[in-house]
């Protein structure tokens, strides 16, 4: 199963923070504790490696964090160069994926420049396509002409994405 990389990890779950608050105060009781009743150094321990558990965890999770958002800069970098490289180019969002298809998939999208929402077929492309994505597409002059009526479902070929990054 792929890992969503349009969605921005999550650092802190409530079940963390409190975890992470209540070994802390359990902590700071047993130190004052080892300190004063003698005995009670093993307790201190079994919080000790609880503490470095979580700091593990907390480690992981910002370290994810960090990695995500040098990601998302390095796609959203290679977008805005090729989007001054590529000529005619348009950004749109996809909302969601209503039925993936082996040979494509039927989405819902947005035209950010025009706030437009409408459904879409998605040519198959090497990367799943997920919620979220903005993707830099050449439009197809035959589907979207001045003047004229949007198209009922507006068709992007596989080869007229240049890239994509997560929504901003």
């Amino acid at each position: 199963m792929h890992m969503n990389p349009v969605l921005k990890p999550r650092v802190g779950t409530p079940a963390l923070i409190v975890a992470s608050a209540v070994t802390f105060v359990i902590a700071l009781i047993l130190a004052a504790l080892a300190f004063t009743v003698t005995g009670t150094a093993w307790l201190l321990l079994t919080v000790a490696a609880l503490s470095v558990v979580l700091i593990a965890v907390w480690g992981r999770r910002i370290h994810g964090l960090r990695r995500w958002q040098s990601e998302t800069h390095a796609h959203w970098t290679r977008l805005e160069g090729l989007k001054e490289a590529s000529g005619t180019t348009t950004e749109v969002t996809v909302l969601s994926v209503d039925a993936p298809q082996p040979t494509g998939s039927w989405v819902t999208i947005r035209w950010n420049r025009f706030d437009y929402i409408q459904p879409a077929w998605i040519e198959a492309l090497p990367e799943p396509i997920w919620p979220g994505s903005v993707l830099l597409i050449r439009p197809d002059p035959v589907q979207v002409r001045p003047g004229a009526p949007w198209p009922e479902t507006y068709r992007i070929s596989g080869d007229h994405i240049l890239a994509w990054a997560p929504l901003a």
